[in-house]
């Protein structure tokens, strides 16, 4: 991605006309559910800490929370280690039926706002942004792509996954977001499959 921390200051500073033929700042890991794009983009950013641990890298990720052996939600997870609830089958209460469904959990929009947006502002010194994931869930938030289109404008590279469901379809909704990434910026698609393999893909 950023072989040095000097790429990343170089990516950012390409003016917006440049992109046609700038390098691609945005890489987008895709898959089916539960394939292991967390789990990449986690292996991603440990190895960039270790060897670049000077770079200023924000965002966040979203994991599973089990009951035992039950997947019973998710949770949004800052990368300084902030957490709190993004959807739940368990939660009940009569705040919890107004919040919107996919399947079997209800997603709570205020919870992940609450952290994730303000790790999505542009600040100046940010190197990098991890966003995990570009989902239906994280869509039910009306502020967060739009602070998507916000970092991509700002021309700071990022690092982001996005779920692609069975049969090919994209995310429920018709909500075509790497075309609309497309838009913004030339992006590095890298597929993960069952058997682990990950082809790489230049979309320009």
């Amino acid at each position: 991605m950023c072989d040095r921390a000097q790429n990343c200051s170089r990516l950012r500073s390409n003016p917006p006309h440049a992109m046609a033929t700038a390098p691609s700042k945005c890489f987008i890991v895709t898959g089916p559910p539960g394939i292991g794009k967390t789990t990449l983009v986690m292996r991603v950013l440990e190895s960039l800490k270790t060897s670049h641990p000077h770079l200023n890298i924000r965002g966040f990720y979203t994991r599973e929370v089990r009951e035992a052996s039950e997947r019973v939600g998710f949770e949004v997870v800052t990368l300084d280690g902030r957490r709190g609830t993004l959807a739940s089958s368990t939660v009940l209460s009569a705040e919890s039926f107004r919040w919107p469904s996919v399947g079997k959990y209800k997603v709570d929009v205020a919870s992940f706002e609450s952290l994730a947006l303000p790790e999505l502002q542009v600040k100046e010194g940010t190197d990098l942004f991890i966003i995990d994931e570009v989902g239906k869930m994280e869509l039910f938030s009306s502020s967060f792509f739009p602070a998507v289109l916000k970092i991509l404008e700002s021309n700071i590279p990022i690092l982001a996954s996005i779920p692609i469901p069975k049969f090919g379809r994209d995310i429920p909704g018709g909500f075509a977001v790497s075309s609309q990434i497309g838009q913004y910026a030339p992006y590095s698609t890298v597929p993960v499959t069952v058997t682990g393999g990950m082809k790489l893909k230049i979309r320009s």
